[in-house]
């Protein structure tokens, strides 16, 4: 049996059902304060067979945040688009207004094909990949950092292959400091790390939870990671787990969640790995035996 989509289906069915109404800045959702997902890696990887998912760009994305990249160039290059809107939405606040202001397609065509234009205005300021790889604090009185930047995953290796005992095996994107230099702060700030018995759990933490379209990204994306991981530190992957804070269920989404709570799920499928090098961000998978419904289509709430 596929718990991971039982669960997940849970979940937009309790919100349909029993979600408050809620006003946001994007728009009305149903809402529901402090849920959680829970799977065994042993299960399958979890990636959701109610609704085909697109396992290149949620890799790519997570390669993307590996490397320390805060600039969108390397993930249109890449075909990866889900961070488009926050890109442009940016630039249209801060841009000079002109004669000709620049539709979606030609900005992201100016980023694929401009370097200088990409340095200016692919840049989401310090987001994940700038907090996972380098943590800095605040400037001192002469404009300098006090301490060199933290590398925070290179820690997390290294404490795992050395006091995998510690209770402090976490790593968090919630920089106080910065998030007001952030395009977007982020929704899943946090996590933490687990070894017992020879195998590693990982458990995020998520402020915020588009649950139609982003939540099935964030459980495969860190189920990955939490590979990646292992296959750095010699351990076997054991639990995923995901605490959710406002999970939410966007207006524009619910038609759809109907739809997915309907379908009947598949076994979930495996990934190998190879070519795993986490601190430079590159890896390469094989998804095998994926079988899923066909894809859901519905708009991002940026």
């Amino acid at each position: 049996m596929n718990k991971l989509d039982e669960q997940y289906r849970g979940i937009l069915a309790e919100l349909l059902y029993n979600g408050r109404e809620k006003e946001t800045r994007n728009g009305k959702t149903l809402s529901k304060f402090g849920m959680q997902i829970r799977h065994n890696m042993k299960d399958g990887f979890p990636l959701l067979t109610t609704k085909k998912m697109p396992i290149k760009t949620i890799t790519t994305e997570l390669k993307w945040f590996l490397k320390g990249d805060t600039n969108i160039k390397y993930l249109v290059d890449n075909n990866c688009n889900i961070w488009n809107g926050d890109a442009y939405k940016n630039f249209l606040k801060k841009s000079v207004p002109h004669d000709h202001q620049e539709t979606k397609e030609e900005f992201i065509n100016k980023i694929k094909t401009d370097g200088e234009f990409a340095k200016k205005w692919g840049d989401l300021g310090p987001i994940y990949g700038k907090q996972w790889r380098r943590w800095s604090v605040r400037p001192n009185q002469y404009g300098e950092y006090e301490t060199n930047p933290i590398d925070q995953i290179a820690n997390l290796i290294k404490e795992l292959k050395t006091n995998p005992d510690s209770r402090r095996l976490m790593v968090s994107a919630w920089n106080v400091g910065e998030l007001d230099q952030m395009s977007l702060p982020p929704c899943h700030y946090g996590f933490q790390c687990y070894v017992v018995d020879g195998k590693l759990s990982l458990m995020w933490n998520q402020r915020s939870v588009d649950t139609f379209l982003g939540l099935p990204f964030n459980i495969a994306s860190y189920g990955m990671l939490l590979m990646l991981l292992c296959k750095e530190t010699g351990f076997t992957p054991g639990d995923l787990i995901g605490n959710l804070g406002d999970t939410h269920l966007y207006s524009n989404h619910i038609e759809q969640a109907k739809e997915q709570i309907e379908r009947s799920s598949f076994n979930l499928p495996t990934i190998t790995l190879s070519d795993v090098d986490i601190l430079n961000g590159e890896f390469n998978f094989q998804l095998e035996n994926y079988q899923s419904h066909p894809s859901i289509k519905a708009p991002l709430s940026n």
